[in-house]
């Protein structure tokens, strides 16, 4: 249910958005049998950082395919869109006529801003104790699983780990401490709710 859930939301979050870097929905439905589709368009790219380190871009290039993700993920938050899973693997570069091109995708785990611009009601709210995201890129009021104040600058700090794996190659915090503190957070939660009931 709750694939189904987040492959809805990711629907409407890319039906509702119109920018030459995320990637776009062509078409969307339901088969015969009940499931969910939408065709998208096909990238055919690599992590940002793959491709960066395997051109050995400068800062400046760097630069310049940051700034594209920016706009993308700007034009997400112009249309109420957290996207809250910001990384590498999410941000594609493809050429376009030889061009380095940015195309930002999975919004599986995006979240509508405000109620009136919902993704559908199984994705504005996420149940306590559940970690929604990538650890390693994933902004401190996130990593609370505390979706009450998540906003626009969610995004941005995780925009911010990746500039900064970008430049340095290795993101501001390295991942087993992080998965530790959050698994401890989940641990600690549990025990809260199995004491409530």
């Amino acid at each position: 249910m709750m694939i189904l859930a987040r492959f809805e939301a990711e629907r409407q979050a890319l039906a509702m958005m119109d920018h030459h870097n995320i990637a776009k929905v062509f078409d969307a439905g339901v088969t015969d049998t009940g499931r969910p589709y939408f065709v998208m368009e096909l990238v055919r790219g690599v992590p940002i950082t793959n491709y960066c380190d395997t051109k050995k871009l400068s800062p400046d290039e760097r630069l310049e395919l940051f700034v594209q993700t920016c706009r993308a993920i700007q034009h997400a938050h112009t249309k109420g869109i957290v996207h809250r899973d910001i990384k590498p693997s999410n941000i594609l570069v493809t050429l376009n006529d030889g061009t380095p091109t940015v195309k930002v995708i999975d919004f599986g785990l995006a979240k509508a801003l405000h109620e009136t611009n919902q993704l559908n009601d199984r994705t504005l709210f996420t149940q306590y104790g559940q970690v929604v995201g990538t650890l390693a890129y994933m902004s401190p009021e996130q990593a609370e699983m505390n979706t009450l104040d998540i906003d626009t600058r969610t995004d941005v700090y995780s925009l911010g780990v990746v500039f900064y794996e970008l430049l340095t190659g290795s993101t501001p915090i390295s991942t087993p401490p992080y998965m530790a503190a959050a698994n401890l957070a989940a641990a600690e939660a549990g025990k809260w709710r199995s004491r409530d009931r």
